[in-house]
């Protein structure tokens, strides 16, 4: 099986497509939802003009409104440095508070930033964890993720 880089797997889910209008005022939001959508629009260029300062405003608001999403979001935006100053120890922080607000996506990734040790001590136990919230999240691809690492510590020992 080819293994999906950590950085390859951020750019792709970076790019994922927002679903829902967020409304006709781009500069407003009240939920953490609201304001993730928002940030992502940013984010991608999607009805505005692509603006990562503008996104990450709109993910620190929606994270601090307890999207879990919203952390995942921000938390990419640190670890890429787009909008912020590059902080793989931001992006670490905000990945715990995303899986601890059960955002399955912040789960694989922290998932990921501990089995490559990025920001954090690598630990192939702790990223196990985190998989393993994610597919008890029902996320198929979490659940892939932890059999894959599982195999290789198996095959490891």
């Amino acid at each position: 099986m080819k293994k999906i880089g950590f950085k390859k797997l951020l750019l792709a889910l970076m790019l994922l497509p927002t679903f829902v209008t967020a409304g006709t005022v781009l500069n407003e939001c009240n939920t953490g939802f609201e304001c993730r959508i928002l940030g992502q629009k940013y984010t991608n260029g999607r009805g505005v003009k692509q603006d990562d300062f503008k996104a990450v405003e709109f993910y620190q608001k929606a994270c601090g409104l307890n999207s879990g999403l919203g952390c995942t979001f921000l938390g990419f935006s640190y670890a890429k440095g787009k909008g912020v100053k590059q902080d793989d120890f931001k992006a670490v922080a905000l990945h715990q508070k995303a899986c601890g607000l059960n955002s399955w996506l912040g789960c694989i990734f922290l998932g990921a930033l501990y089995e490559e040790g990025i920001g954090i001590k690598q630990s192939s136990i702790k990223a196990l964890e985190y998989y393993g919230k994610a597919c008890d999240l029902k996320d198929k691809f979490g659940c892939q993720m932890y059999a894959k690492l599982k195999r290789k510590i198996r095959v490891g020992k």
